[in-house]
């Protein structure tokens, strides 16, 4: 599969402040990377995390689309997962060379160690962590999610979880990505991603005290 190079920019709704600035300053050529399951807000809270760091949005799904010249549906129908997975493992290691950014990951992707370590060495990994009834009402109306498409998406769901919540748990930083304004979830971001570059702790997890 043919890699390309980045392109998609977001201008940025407003002024940056010393918080994002002090971020833009600490991540040098690292990228902010999103992780975690489909359906738990990597693009839209990307694109906005991206608009209010001033830096270029990426989508690896997006991309891995362009470079092949078809969808991913037709990916893994035509050639299956395994060739898709190895593509989009080639896509994003040439995107990580291209920082600073902020890139949204497809589900399965940071499931990789060779892609969990290009991540840990070139990015800070956000995992975006959603519950599976969230997951499942942001998710039961698209047909462009190829894992999904089961007798039963709910019990799919669920299994993908707890295969891919312990690996998700070596992000950098968590999430907890609900039903409230995707600005509230970016601010979350921005104070982790401040807390991670700027005063060094362990691994931090932000999440929701009530729904």
């Amino acid at each position: 599969m043919p890699e390309i190079e980045m392109s998609e920019t977001v201008t940025p709704t407003a002024t940056t402040t010393s918080q994002e600035a002090e971020i833009l300053a600490a991540l040098g050529k690292r990228l902010v990377v999103l992780v975690g399951m489909m359906g738990a807000g990597k693009s839209t809270i990307g694109r906005r995390l991206a608009a209010r760091l001033n830096l270029p949005f990426v989508d690896a799904d997006t991309e891995i689309e362009a470079a092949a010249g078809m969808t991913i549906p037709e990916i893994f129908e035509i050639h299956g997962e395994p060739h898709f997975r190895d593509g989009e493992a080639r896509v994003i290691a040439r995107l990580l060379d291209n920082g600073p950014a902020v890139l949204a990951t497809g589900g399965g992707s940071f499931m990789r160690e060779e892609t969990r370590r290009r991540i840990g060495e070139k990015a800070v990994s956000i995992w975006l962590k959603a519950d599976p009834d969230v997951i499942m009402r942001r998710v039961r109306r698209r047909a462009d999610r190829p894992l999904l498409q089961t007798a039963d998406p709910a019990a799919t769901v669920s299994r993908l979880i707890s295969e891919r919540e312990p690996t998700y748990q070596h992000a950098d930083l968590t999430i907890s990505s609900r039903e409230v304004p995707h600005d509230k979830i970016v601010d979350e971001c921005l104070v982790a991603l401040h807390a991670k570059l700027i005063n060094p702790a362990p691994p931090i997890e932000i999440v929701s005290a009530a729904r």
